[in-house]
Formats: C-alpha cells, sequence, structure tokens
C-alpha cells in the first residue's frame, strides 16, 4: 500500500478546510443529495462526499457505507485531492498502491474508485466526490462528464459555506 504523499500546500489546505465549518456536523440534504445522484447515475453502490482533514478522510456524506470516516493513510481520496483532474482506479485488487490495503482486502471491498477533488473557496483541495463499486469498471466519457458536473456543484455549495455558522 502506498499512502498519499501530503500536498504542498498542506497547512493552507486544512486552514481552508477548517475555515468551512464543516467537520463533523450532521448531514446536509445538500450534500446527500450530489451523493445519492453520483451513486445513481454512475451505477455504483458507493457515493461518498469526503473531506480530508489531517489524520483522517471524513464523510459529509455517504451513501452505500455505514462507517463515518477512515484514517487519512490509507484513503483513496488522499491520493485524488493532489490534482485537478478526476482520480480513477479502475481495479485496485491489481494497482500496486492499493492492492494490499484494508479497504480492498476487507469491507467494503473497492475493486473500483473514482474520485473528483473539491476545493475551498480559495482553491485549495479540501476532499472529493467519489464514487467506489465492488467490481473492477471502467469510467467512460459520459459517467466522467457527469461526475464532473456534480463536482462543480458541489464546488458551488462549498463556495456557499465559508465562515456560515
Amino acid at each position: 500500500m502506498t499512502p498519499a504523499p501530503l500536498p504542498a500546500d498542506e497547512d493552507e489546505r486544512l486552514n481552508a478546510l477548517r475555515a468551512l465549518l464543516l467537520l463533523d456536523t450532521p448531514p446536509e440534504e445538500r450534500f446527500d443529495r450530489l451523493a445519492r445522484f453520483a451513486a445513481e447515475q454512475l451505477g455504483t453502490p458507493i457515493a461518498l462526499l469526503t473531506l480530508v482533514d489531517g489524520q483522517r478522510q471524513w464523510f459529509k456524506s455517504r451513501v452505500g457505507l455505514d462507517a463515518t470516516e477512515t484514517p487519512r493513510e490509507i484513503s483513496f481520496c488522499g491520493h485524488a485531492i493532489l490534482k485537478d483532474e478526476l482520480f480513477v482506479v479502475e481495479d485496485a485488487s491489481s494497482d500496486p498502491r492499493f492492492s494490499d490495503n484494508p479497504l480492498v482486502t476487507g469491507d467494503p471491498h473497492i475493486r473500483f474508485y473514482a474520485g473528483a477533488p473539491l476545493s475551498a473557496p480559495g482553491g485549495h483541495h479540501i476532499g472529493t466526490l467519489c464514487v467506489i463499486d465492488t467490481v473492477p469498471r471502467t469510467l467512460g466519457r459520459v459517467e466522467r462528464s457527469i461526475l464532473d458536473a456534480l463536482r462543480r456543484l458541489a464546488n458551488e455549495t462549498l463556495a456557499g459555506q465559508e465562515g456560515e455558522e
């Protein structure tokens, strides 16, 4: 397993994440709607709106997963926040970065992951909107467009969030 390196802007990224005042807050329909739609439109059993904190990935919204967080060191989302584009793993069991990851070898038995990085208003990547499947698969052009459009909606929602109480 290869844990993701920390982004170069990690301190600023964490400050931007905390400024949103979303960590450890109750579920909200505006975020749950995005996760449900992602799962439905992309045909995956799991969809998450994930916020990547210093030591964990915390799920602001989740479909198909009971856990509310997992350690950052085993997260797929920690890799996804390093780039601007979608991060796709078609078969985690054959990817050397993830093949021995406990999220692959045990519950929820991740095989496919696609994560769209989410940005705080200042542009720092603070999490992902991601879809997960228990079987390997690819993400076609239309599916990529859907996930990217949902990411833009999530970013617009986050932009209206900063400093709200």
